[in-house]
């Protein structure tokens, strides 16, 4: 398994589209591949009232496919979510020797990336906030035209997440909840602010 098609075919993938407003969040690498990107877009999207689509894998399955077959012409919710909003924040997850404090902010919609780069960098200072394409690694940039970050008419931001700012990594073996991390609070609040100040 390895396309779009397939995972969206497999049992228990859950395959989540709410229409609100005309920005939209997504996470179509949720649940259990890569953790806590489909929570971070859903509660950023229901408290700017942003539209949302999710895939979530169910626990026991990672099963990874590559952001050029996430095609609307395979999936009817996706057709109808990218008909409905104007622009995207694309969120994943990612983990790189040496990045583990980075944020990257690819995809095509320069100055909508550094709008949310700005609010990210006010809410949690201690991280390596990235908008400048350069810096980021060419496979994590998001800027080619099948990607789904680009599909809307005003295209969006891809934003990739590291362990750390998602609660997964050692800096939170102790925390026991029952909230998120603070790190993943403050971005959700970071990412709520940018998609209610964007014009």
């Amino acid at each position: 398994m390895s396309d779009f098609a397939a995972i969206l075919d497999a049992p228990g993938v859950e395959e989540i589209c709410e229409l609100r407003g005309p920005i939209g969040f997504m996470a179509y690498h949720g649940g259990n591949l890569e953790w806590m990107t489909d929570v971070i877009a859903r509660r950023a999207a229901e408290a700017s009232a942003a539209s949302l689509y999710a895939v979530v894998q169910p626990p026991g399955m990672r099963e990874h496919f590559t952001s050029t077959t996430v095609d609307p012409d395979l999936s009817p919710q996706l057709a109808k979510f990218l008909d409905h909003v104007d622009i995207v924040i694309t969120v994943h997850g990612f983990g790189r020797r040496g990045m583990f404090g980075s944020m990257l902010l690819g995809g095509q919609n320069r100055a909508f990336a550094e709008h949310v780069g700005a609010a990210i960098r006010t809410e949690l200072p201690a991280y390596d906030v990235l908008t400048d394409l350069d810096t980021i690694p060419k496979n994590l940039r998001g800027l080619h035209e099948r990607n789904p970050v680009n599909l809307p008419s005003q295209q969006g931001v891809q934003i990739e997440l590291p362990p750390r700012v998602r609660g997964s990594s050692p800096l939170w073996w102790d925390w026991e909840g029952p909230e998120l991390t603070p790190h993943t609070e403050s971005l959700i609040s970071a990412l709520t602010h940018a998609a209610r100040t964007w014009s």
